[in-house]
């Protein structure tokens, strides 16, 4: 099984410092859970790190805005210049930084029925990049292009649909206004389909947002990635006459794969 490291805890802008009883929490919680966050166990097997091996980059910490829906969350950090290489693929080339997970068994396949969920929050310094594309969680599929990419581009949380190999939809999940200083729930209930016999259904909040029916997928398996991942960096500096592209941080918690809707509820609820 694939072991997060655990490190301690971090803390960004704008948010509380830790103290003892709060180290001695999470080491605790660490040695509970056998050093992982919960998500090696919660439907999707283990994830690894994609193209960002830096110690910022990526860090399971206690929860330190004091509601979000596990006692652990993940920190995705993305700096200027956190680029990398792997298997022939060089995101320093490509234009692109990022901090993500990646499944790595890769074993969903097409014509399978699941739900998905995670919990994000957007903290209050926050920036936006664009013209720069952030993408905030993404279904891609193996050997081929990403299907359905969580993004926050021009402002809001919003989903990008890929499934033809290019843009041909954006559905609002999240205005600009409400992002930043709260966890928003995100719910997916997905049949991955190469006809139009597929689906992709998601809920904000347990509000219903999109309620798509048809192709899902162009592939035979599709996998989830989940962190910040951002391309065209050139756009932002060219917009604003910058060398590099402001560093941004986001927070994850509860990420999950079922059967079922209840399957999504934290553990312990």
């Amino acid at each position: 099984m694939f072991c997060r490291h655990a490190r301690k805890p971090h803390t960004p802008k704008n948010t509380i410092n830790f103290n003892l009883v709060d180290v001695i929490a999470f080491v605790f919680a660490m040695l509970l859970s056998g050093c992982s966050s919960g998500i090696d166990s919660s439907g999707f097997g283990p994830f690894q790190r994609s193209l960002n091996s830096t110690t910022h980059g990526y860090q399971i910490t206690p929860d330190l805005t004091g509601s979000a829906p596990t006692e652990l969350i993940e920190i995705f950090d993305v700096r200027p210049g956190d680029c990398s290489l792997n298997d022939g693929w060089n995101d320093c080339k490509k234009d692109r930084e990022r901090s993500e997970l990646s499944e790595i068994n890769k074993s969903t396949h097409v014509n399978s029925e699941y739900w998905y969920g995670w919990s994000i929050y957007f903290p209050d310094d926050y920036v936006n990049v664009f013209p720069t594309k952030a993408s905030l969680g993404q279904f891609h599929q193996k050997g081929s292009h990403p299907v359905w990419m969580f993004q926050n581009s021009a402002g809001g949380y919003h989903l990008d649909n890929q499934v033809l190999g290019q843009t041909t939809e954006y559905y609002a999940l999240i205005d600009d206004k409400d992002l930043r200083g709260r966890w928003h729930h995100i719910e997916v209930n997905v049949r991955w389909a190469t006809d139009p016999s597929g689906f992709f259904d998601v809920w904000v909040n347990g509000e219903q947002k999109v309620g798509y029916q048809g192709q899902t997928m162009d592939a035979s398996i599709v996998y989830f990635k989940y962190g910040l991942y951002r391309s065209f960096l050139s756009r932002y500096k060219t917009a604003n006459n910058a060398n590099e592209v402001p560093a941004q941080t986001v927070y994850f918690s509860n990420v999950k794969r079922s059967q079922s809707r209840r399957g999504l509820i934290p553990d312990g609820d």
